[in-house]
């Protein structure tokens, strides 16, 4: 009966460390690279590349929720939703890169699209809450940030 707990002890104890809730280094810079990289070129691809290739034709009617003016705002929403999203995507400067991010979402979910039906605030909320995990928790080992600074990412979290 020894030996039967023997073997079977560090099997479970293997197991039980893939539910760990504080993963260990590598896999969880596996999923701020997924994180970063996924989230980033869709907010790139799907909502700042059009604002970016159509600027011209939009800056005149575009909504002015925070009083700055049509053409600021869509100016400020492309410099968060394109250029900001490529250097998170990039894992470079990627807190500072977020926080633009997380502004545009606050600004999308909580005043352009308030009266809205929930479904409306869906997509900002959903973009939301992968950024500002970023602001918190910095790009990870593989990210342009890790590198720059060794390996260990001191410069983007910690």
């Amino acid at each position: 009966m020894t030996e039967v707990n023997e073997t079977i002890q560090p099997t479970l104890i293997q197991r039980a460390r893939l539910w760990t809730t504080t993963p260990a280094g590598g896999a969880r810079d596996v999923g701020l690279l997924l994180l970063r990289v996924v989230t980033g070129l869709l907010m790139m691809t799907q909502h700042g590349w059009g604002k970016l290739s159509s600027y011209d034709e939009r800056a005149a009617t575009w909504a002015d929720p925070i009083g700055v003016g049509s053409e600021l705002s869509l100016a400020l929403a492309v410099f968060a939703e394109f250029f900001c999203a490529a250097f998170v995507v990039a894992g470079l400067a990627t807190r500072a890169a977020a926080i633009p991010l997380v502004i545009t979402m606050l600004v999308a979910a909580g005043i352009v699209h308030w009266d809205d039906p929930f479904g409306k605030k869906e997509m900002a909320l959903l973009f939301l809450m992968p950024f500002l995990t970023l602001v918190f928790t910095g790009a990870g080992r593989y990210s342009l940030d890790g590198w720059l600074h060794g390996g260990d990412d001191k410069g983007s979290h910690g």
